[in-house]
Formats: structure tokens, C-alpha cells, sequence
């Protein structure tokens, strides 16, 4: 199954890798807030999660991901959490949260060191994981995943778990993903308002893909994108692992404001008018199709214009959109590792034609993702919109992979906090946690 699978014990499965528990998970996002809680069963084929509780409120107080009104914010938590526990019949104390604050971005350490006898053992990987994570220290933000890609034996690559191999140098590729420290600050501490405590972070795009992809296409390479209302963000998978991530401060609401503006509407006229006639894609017959427009104000006449100017404003947005993820994904170099597949998840992603431009623009061959293998979700809450929420799920069940999990940590520095430095309190036992679940 790829490099996932290799920080797992030998005996063991994803699907067993947890004791039987209920989790819940929270997305906070800039449209809505949802949160999931989940209970594990036990079947033939092992540890299965249940969805047994969800709630979901449209969100105030957040915008891009960042928390812009705490109260505001942390009452849309309340509330969400708040009906998924009604639901559900069960309390939670602690959530895992799906962010995409503090624009995420990949990082890539390659790190060889001597091996002190000649087999290599745990101690080696704990050494070296906690060496590569002190090259990456930077104070103004917080590593949200730390996931080993490759090892390397005597320069012999592509070793997919190293102990017990024998030679006389390890190496390993890291890939780091991290995030600003003050927005997912804010964020934690919007939850915790709320008598929350955060389990854990995960980055959307990477949630995501948890989700939405299949595992033929984690292994043979995908690129996911997540279209959020104020965030696009992205993430590519290959061998199995997570390669890469980005993040664009470009949404669906920029659409419905482009709507607003060329139409000259309301806002919320604008949504419902995206939402009931807008496409991503021409059609013929959108020069004879009208659609009453209301004035921004002061008028009280309906104003008709044609459906082809709605698509027209529509269009270029999504096309600039997509231009702009695909020139990112090739100047980092992740567009090979990508493939040819290309799944689109998320709420923005539902407007009509808009997997097909992704499609054109990319040049892959595209569908749209929902989440997968997860039981008890009614079909109202089985759409792209809720992908993260479940991808969370998945990982709590399965375990984290990564060599750092758990919640971000921060330090005070004066009046103002930032990341906790590597190593200290942050790293080495980080990576000592992540041995005591993972092996």
C-alpha cells in the first residue's frame, strides 16, 4: 500500500490500529461549521467507523479559515457540536480539527546520518526524524505533519521500512507540512472556548484526500483539490503518502461576489442565483434563458437578464482558479507525482461544470469526491462539502502515520506566543509519541 503503511507495526492493520472509542471531528470552515462523531465497531474485517451524530451551522466570525470574531466563531462551534451530540446521544470533550488557517504548505528535509551498529533499529529512526526536524524550525509556524517518504540504506533508495536492514548510513526524505502559527492560535483557541480540548490538527487538503481518494489512487498518484468558500487548497498523493500541499485564498464566495457585482445583486440573491442557475460551462441555450435579478437597493423591479451573462462572470473566476494551482503545482515540482487523476471535493466544487473546467484547465482526467467507506451518513451529509470531516474520522480510526501528530504546541514569548522550538518540549517527544502509538 505504499509508504503509509510502513510506520505501522508489522502485525498490525490501519483498521486495528486503534482501541474501540468514539471520536468526533470539526471543520470549521468560512460557510459552514460541521462536526462529525463517530463510533467504532468491530467487524470480520476489523475496526469500522460509524457516524452516529452530525451537526453543521452556517459559520460567523471566520474568514479564510483565520477566526476574524472569537465569539462569534466559537457560538457556530457551540452549536454544531451541540446538535451532532443530540444526535448522537453522547457528550464529547475532545475534537480533531480540520484547518486549512495559516495557509498550509509542504516542505521537503533529506537527511542522512552514520548508524551506530550496523543494523538499524528504532533508535536510529527516532534519531535521524528528530535531527531532520530541528533543520525545520521556523518560529512563525507550527508543523501540522511530518510524514517520512522514502529511507535510504548505504545510498540504496526507495526502502520503505528500514529496520532490521543492515549497513552503515541511514537517510530519509521528510516531508513537512506547516501552517502560519497565530491564525491556527486563534483557531484552537476558539474551540477551546467552547469547554473543548483539540485532540489534533490535520490540514484539510490532507483530510481530504483521506476521504475522498481511492486507495488505487493514493498509490498510483492523485491530486485532490478542496474548494472551499474562501480557501482552495490542494494536495497530492502518491505511493500512498502525501507529497505535497497548497493553499489559495480564493473560493467559492469570490465567485458569488463576482455574481453580485456584475449583475449588480445582493449577495444573497447572488448565491441563490449561482446555486439555481449558474454553470462553469457555456450552453446553448443560455441566450434565451432569463433571470430575474433583484437591485442592490432602493429599487423594487425585478431586473431580467440572461443566464449566458451569469456564466460569462462565472467562468473566468473558476478558469483563474485552477490556472493558478496548476502553475503552483509546477513550480514545486508535484505535477508528475500528480498523474492524471484529479478529484475535486468540497463545497464549491458542486457547481455544475466545474469538474469539467478543472478538467481542461489541469489537463486530467476528472470526478468529483465524496467521502467513502464510511457508515451511517444520510445523503444530505454525504456530499464534497463534508469530505474533511470524515477523512478525520478515518485517521482516528486508523491512527496517525505521521512522525509528529496531536495538537500544535506554542510558546509564550513576551505578550505574543509562536511555534515551540525543535528540538525541546515540541520535537523529540513528538517523535517519541508517535513510536509509542505507531510501532
Amino acid at each position: 500500500m505504499g509508504m503509509m503503511n510502513a510506520f505501522k507495526s508489522k502485525t498490525e492493520t490501519p483498521t486495528t490500529a486503534r482501541k474501540p472509542g468514539v471520536f468526533a471531528a470539526l471543520d470549521i470552515g468560512a460557510a459552514k461549521t460541521i462536526c462529525f462523531i463517530a463510533k467504532t465497531e468491530q467487524t470480520l474485517a476489523g475496526l469500522r467507523p460509524r457516524v452516529i451524530g452530525v451537526g453543521h451551522q452556517s459559520t460567523r466570525g471566520v474568514r479564510a479559515g483565520a477566526v476574524v470574531d472569537m465569539e462569534a466563531a466559537a457560538e457556530s462551534v457551540r452549536a454544531a457540536v451541540e446538535n451532532a451530540e443530540r444526535m448522537a446521544g453522547h457528550t464529547v470533550t475532545e475534537v480533531t480539527l480540520a484547518a486549512s488557517a495559516g495557509a498550509p504548505g509542504s516542505s521537503r528535509i533529506a537527511v542522512d546520518m552514520d548508524i551506530a551498529d550496523s543494523e538499524v533499529t528504532d533508535r536510529d529512526l527516532r534519531r535521524i526524524l528528530a535531527s531532520a526536524l530541528r533543520e525545520h524550525y521556523e518560529p512563525s509556524r507550527v508543523i501540522l505533519h511530518a510524514l517520512p517518504l522514502s529511507w535510504r540504506v548505504d545510498g540504496h533508495r526507495g526502502v520503505r521500512d528500514p529496520r532490521g536492514m543492515f549497513g552503515t548510513a541511514l537517510g530519509v526524505d521528510l516531508h513537512v507540512v506547516s501552517a502560519a502559527a497565530e491564525p491556527l492560535q486563534n483557531l484552537i483557541a476558539c474551540v477551546e472556548r467552547c469547554q473543548l480540548s483539540v485532540a489534533g490538527v490535520a490540514a484539510t487538503p490532507y483530510a481530504s484526500g483521506l476521504a475522498a481518494l481511492s486507495p488505487d489512487e493514493m498509490e498510483l498518484g492523485a491530486l485532490l483539490i478542496d474548494m472551499g468558500a474562501h480557501t482552495t487548497t490542494l494536495s497530492v498523493f502518491a505511493e500512498g503518502a502525501l507529497q505535497h500541499v497548497d493553499a489559495l485564498p480564493v473560493g467559492g464566495a469570490h465567485v458569488t461576489s463576482d455574481i453580485a457585482r456584475g449583475l449588480q445583486t445582493p449577495i444573497t440573491a447572488a448565491e441563490r442565483i449561482k446555486a439555481l442557475y449558474g454553470c462553469a460551462l457555456d450552453s446553448p441555450d443560455d441566450d434565451q434563458v432569463m433571470i430575474e435579478t433583484p437591485p442592490v437597493a432602493g429599487g423594487q423591479h425585478m431586473v431580467q437578464q440572461p443566464r449566458a451573462l451569469l456564466n460569462a462572470i462565472i467562468r473566468p473566476r473558476l478558469e483563474e482558479i485552477f490556472e493558478l494551482l496548476r502553475d503552483r503545482l509546477e513550480a514545486a515540482g508535484a505535477d508528475r507525482a500528480a498523474g492524471r487523476r484529479l478529484v475535486l471535493t468540497g463545497g464549491a466544487s458542486q457547481l455544475p461544470g466545474t469538474c469539467e473546467l478543472a478538467g481542461r484547465v489541469l489537463g486530467k482526467s476528472a470526478r468529483i469526491g465524496r467521502p467513502e467507506h464510511l457508515s451511517g451518513l444520510g445523503d444530505a451529509v454525504a456530499g464534497p462539502g463534508f469530505s474533511a470531516c470524515a477523512g478525520i474520522i478515518h485517521r482516528c480510526v486508523s491512527g496517525p502515520v505521521e512522525a509528529i501528530s496531536g495538537p500544535p504546541r506554542f510558546i509564550q514569548t513576551g505578550p505574543r506566543r509562536r511555534a515551540a522550538p525543535l528540538p525541546g518540549e515540541r520535537g523529540p517527544k513528538a517523535v517519541l509519541r508517535w513510536f509509542a502509538e505507531s510501532f
